[in-house]
């Protein structure tokens, strides 16, 4: 079966390029334990009566603490077929099968790699015998649905009943308590079979619970290091919507093309991604009106490289590279590590030329005795299967901060109605934060999905005794006020509503507000914080 490929987001724009091999599987979040529960509803309930803030508390329960898992994907039908079952005498034992796609004559069958039904599967690839033998000796396979070469299931078959009979199907025959949606391609951007998809995974998932099985559900998205594109953050909301619990999102990192920076190695590009995503799952929860902690967040993130040589020639995924994303993140918690595939975890042979083409059965670089499994699965200790049964909940949220105090803030706090240049620095809510841009009335901690839509940075926060620092300001009459009658040459400063602005261009009775909604059309660009500093030196007051 051909490696999938997953498009890419440029940082402030849908520019997607490559797409890459991958799916994923189940486990539970983190969760609140019940004697942290007591333990914050006291610190919650001392503060409220002290009259200082209040907490809203969302109705939660504890569940499952799952631990970190490490589970490969097994490319069933790619050829030499990989012997998955034995893994179960290895140290990571778990597998997750890839892909089960749609018929190609009947868009509701559920089929391998649109090669095998289910029966064909059995008979020629004795796959029903092998998943017996590898659970036999104590390992765990989950099933993966779609990748980006053949249809996923609900992208052809548009009866939702049928599709969920799919699903079930497939569920049942493998008695498997967790599945992956690898969506890519149509199977990501088709609305309409995202509503299918959620509806079905929510009816089939309600189901088992009510009959005493689990069902945990992981989304595999292609991911760059500006974070998620927006089909995939919207089939996440398509999910919580329909109220699919779903147990993670697992992180294609892979095949960044030009979304990321030639410079970057592919280590900082995936822990920059990851992170991105991170934030932007708390976003998406928190719109479906349940926070959850950056603990469980993480918890809920899975990494999966494409070991060794990508689909795109320089990006190259080192050895030296798993150890190091390893180490992140397991430092973070992340829930889950995978990788595409254990069909390519070894060396290429003498008769494999050309390296910086993928192969289905080998990584493209000189591993030695090394696998990277063995190093991608360090501290993932737990296992597919105890994760299963992870139900999420939500956790208490702060509804009213403390408010922010001008005498001990080291500098000024935001206010709505105040203009700010690039580069000022403000504080909100206890933290600091930076513009990116000049911007009027775009509240700093306002949860986007993407760091783009916000003209704020965070800093940090506000430490314990800090005071005002005092920052340089015009003094009046430094320039003069824009007026709509008079005529300015490119290179003339004014000031409009107390904001510094230079003309790029000569212009008459072009107000210097059209500069926040059209900045390359407009005459007019405000000044930047540091070119204020730079422009006053010691012409200026402090405050």
């Amino acid at each position: 079966m051909a490696r999938v490929k997953k498009q890419q987001q440029q940082q402030a724009a849908e520019n997607r390029d490559a797409q890459a091999p991958t799916g994923g599987n189940s486990d539970g979040g983190r969760r609140l334990s019940p004697l942290r529960v007591i333990g914050a509803a006291l610190v919650a309930a001392i503060v409220v009566s002290a009259g200082v803030v209040g907490f809203q508390w969302w109705s939660a329960k504890a569940s499952v603490e799952a631990k970190p898992w490490f589970a490969a994907y097994v490319d069933v039908t790619a050829t030499p077929r990989f012997a998955f079952e034995n893994l179960g005498a290895t140290k990571t034992k778990d597998a997750v099968l890839s892909f089960v796609v749609a018929s190609a004559s009947d868009g509701c069958t559920p089929t391998w790699g649109a090669a095998y039904t289910l029966d064909q599967a059995r008979a020629s690839l004795d796959l029903d015998r092998r998943i017996a033998r590898l659970q036999q000796q104590g390992g765990t396979v989950a099933v993966s649905f779609g990748g980006q070469r053949n249809d996923e299931l609900a992208v052809s078959c548009i009866d939702e009943t049928e599709l969920k009979k799919a699903y079930s199907t497939v569920v049942d025959r493998y008695e498997v308590g967790t599945i992956d949606l690898d969506l890519e391609g149509a199977g990501l951007s088709d609305a309409a079979a995202s509503t299918r998809r959620a509806s079905a995974i929510a009816d089939l998932q309600q189901e088992r619970r009510a009959a005493g099985k689990s069902l945990a559900v992981w989304l595999t998205l292609p991911v760059a290091p500006s974070g998620m594109t927006s089909d995939a953050t919207d089939a996440i909301a398509a999910m919580l919507a329909a109220k699919v619990d779903i147990a993670g999102v697992n992180l294609m990192t892979m095949d960044y093309g030009t979304s990321k920076d030639a410079k970057q190695s592919m280590v900082a590009a995936s822990e920059q991604a990851v992170s991105a995503a991170q934030h932007q799952l708390g976003v998406l929860y928190d719109r479906n009106k349940t926070h959850l902690s950056d603990p469980s967040l993480w918890a809920k993130i899975g990494a999966t490289p494409m070991i060794g040589q990508n689909d795109i020639e320089k990006e190259v995924f080192t050895l030296a590279d798993a150890k190091t994303f390893n180490t992140w993140a397991t430092s973070k918690g992340l829930g889950r590590m995978s990788m595409w595939s254990a069909n390519r975890d070894k060396t290429c042979g003498s008769n494999y030329v050309d390296t910086t083409v993928v192969s289905d059965a080998c990584s493209g670089v000189s591993q030695g005795k090394t696998t990277f499994a063995s190093l991608l699965s360090a501290h993932f200790d737990g296992r597919i299967s105890l994760g299963e049964s992870a139900v999420t909940t939500a956790e208490p949220t702060s509804t009213a901060a403390v408010a922010d105090d001008p005498a001990h803030s080291p500098y000024a706090v935001w206010a709505t109605d105040d203009s700010y240049l690039k580069g000022t620095k403000v504080v909100w809510h206890h933290n600091v934060y930076v513009a990116k841009w000049w911007t009027k009335g775009d509240v700093p901690d306002n949860p986007v999905l993407n760091a783009w839509e916000t003209p704020w940075t965070l800093v940090g926060p506000v430490l314990p005794g800090e005071t005002p620092i005092p920052q340089p300001t015009l003094k009046a009459g430094t320039f003069p006020d824009w007026s709509g009658t008079t005529a300015y040459d490119k290179g003339t400063r004014v000031l409009f509503e107390g904001v510094p602005f230079e003309a790029k261009w000569w212009t008459q009775a072009d107000s210097p507000e059209a500069a926040s909604s059209n900045p390359d059309s407009s005459p007019w660009t405000p000044l930047t914080q540091d070119e204020i500093d730079k422009l006053l030196g010691g012409d200026s007051t402090t405050q």
